[in-house]
């Protein structure tokens, strides 16, 4: 006798409000957890010792990406997987994307230990951070395994149905950073020491409190003895793709900006891009999690076949962007400078340059969120190219022209313009495309 899971016949509204919110807070844990060093470090240690800080965060991110590349592309497979009944392949995914994620990170992590000082030079590092950025990476870079274990186990148990322990695992995590960050820095004075130390530490009892889902009755997840596939390791990494893409692409697009506000509006350009750009970093994540959180339930939806409910999922994600994009550019037009002033002094030509951009800027926040949602639905029904396409088309391919010929042809304010218009045809031409072929888009 086959029992039916209760995700097939729940209500959809309040089944992606299950998911919405815990994806979303961990999501934000994540990029504030990173946020959160620099801010002890600068006030505990130095200026130096934060440049030496930022100069690892790159590195730190580098982790990140492949573990949302393993993770996405192996959580996609293992909800298939349980939608078509076939538990005895999703045990073996699982098996096969935590496995596979171990190697290549050990693999990565020995080869930066073995030429950190190489490395860390080429990202910026100079005879002065260099100290800094070694004593903070020996610690990362050393427990970094635990880091990614963390961010894969929450993908899967969220795709496990069971989101909210996913989130607790992660607020467990930010926490404890925090507080092993004031104590290790400010008590005991071990100084960038202390902040890897923290970071570390609270990643594994994180990670610890991640691990109680194994112990739950409706738990899946199981490792297995027979679990390699060449074939399915290639789809791993195929679909998670896309992920990949996100989170790396998010660097590039910031050394561009700063290259372009440096070029036109000088030293205080880039001063104002960068609190902008400390608020869409927190937002950009808030906009991922309604992706995040749409993912196992339209990965599983497609394995069983529920092209219906499917279809309703696709809508209930697209209007949740919408609302969450259309409320965020209200806010940012009717509280430019309040929000702006979140960042203590500055002078005022910087803090009314940075407000003046970031009415114009936040438009881009109607059309980032659908985006989001559709690559992240077309990847989790194994449309990659689709869902590569726009991550790559929102991030490189309108984005750099758009960059180059708005400020030649509009003056340097245009610069501000660049997300908004890039984003903006990115959704026009999802729009065109779903209205020719939506009718076989999901078969």
């Amino acid at each position: 006798m086959t029992t039916i899971n209760p995700i097939e016949t729940r209500p959809l509204k309040p089944l992606f409000l299950s998911y919405l919110f815990p994806a979303m807070v961990g999501m934000l844990l994540m990029s504030v957890n990173i946020l959160v060093d620099g801010i002890f470090v600068s006030h505990g240690v130095g200026p130096t010792a934060l440049a030496g800080v930022n100069i690892a965060v790159p590195i730190f991110s580098i982790l990140l990406s492949i573990s949302l590349w393993i993770g996405m592309g192996g959580a996609t497979l293992y909800s298939i997987s349980l939608g078509e009944g076939n538990k005895k392949r999703a045990h073996q995914i699982f098996t096969l994307a935590f496995t596979a994620m171990i190697v290549v990170v050990l693999t990565l992590i020995l080869f930066l230990l073995l030429n950190l000082k190489e490395i860390t030079y080429i990202f910026g590092a100079s005879d002065a951070t260099y100290p800094y950025v070694q004593e903070y990476l020996h610690v990362i870079l050393i427990f970094g395994v635990f880091y990614t274990i963390e961010n894969l186990l929450s993908i899967f148990i969220r795709n496990d149905g069971n989101p909210k322990l996913a989130m607790m695992g992660l607020i467990t995590t930010s926490v404890l950073n925090i507080i092993l960050n004031y104590i290790f820095i400010f008590v005991f004075n071990y100084g960038v020491t202390g902040c890897a130390l923290a970071t570390a530490l609270s990643t594994i009892i994180g990670m610890s409190v991640l691990c109680l889902h194994f112990f739950r009755k409706q738990s899946e997840l199981r490792f297995v003895r027979n679990f390699f596939s060449i074939s399915d390791l290639k789809k791993i990494f195929s679909i998670g793709l896309p992920s990949f893409i996100v989170e790396a692409s998010v660097a590039v697009i910031v050394i561009l900006y700063n290259v372009t506000f440096l070029h036109y509006l000088g030293s205080n350009g880039v001063t104002a891009y960068a609190m902008v750009n400390y608020i869409h970093t927190v937002l950009l994540t808030v906009f991922l999690g309604i992706g995040m959180a749409l993912q196992p339930l339209v990965s599983y939806h497609h394995g069983a076949r529920l092209v219906t409910r499917l279809t309703a999922l696709l809508k209930i994600g697209t209007a949740t962007a919408l609302i969450f994009g259309l409320t965020t550019a209200i806010i940012a037009m009717l509280f430019p400078s309040q929000l702006m002033a979140l960042f203590g002094d500055s002078t005022f030509e910087i803090r009314n340059l940075a407000s003046q951009g970031f009415v114009h800027f936040a438009i881009g926040y109607v059309f980032l969120g659908i985006n989001m949602v559709y690559a992240e639905f077309f990847q989790s029904i194994e449309k990659i190219r689709l869902a590569t396409s726009i991550m790559l088309l929102r991030s490189i391919i309108l984005f750099i022209p758009t960059l180059v010929l708005l400020p030649k042809i509009l003056g340097p304010q245009a610069i501000w313009w660049t997300f908004p218009v890039a984003e903006g045809i990115t959704a026009l031409l999802i729009f065109i495309f779903m209205k020719r072929k939506s009718h076989t888009i999901l078969i």
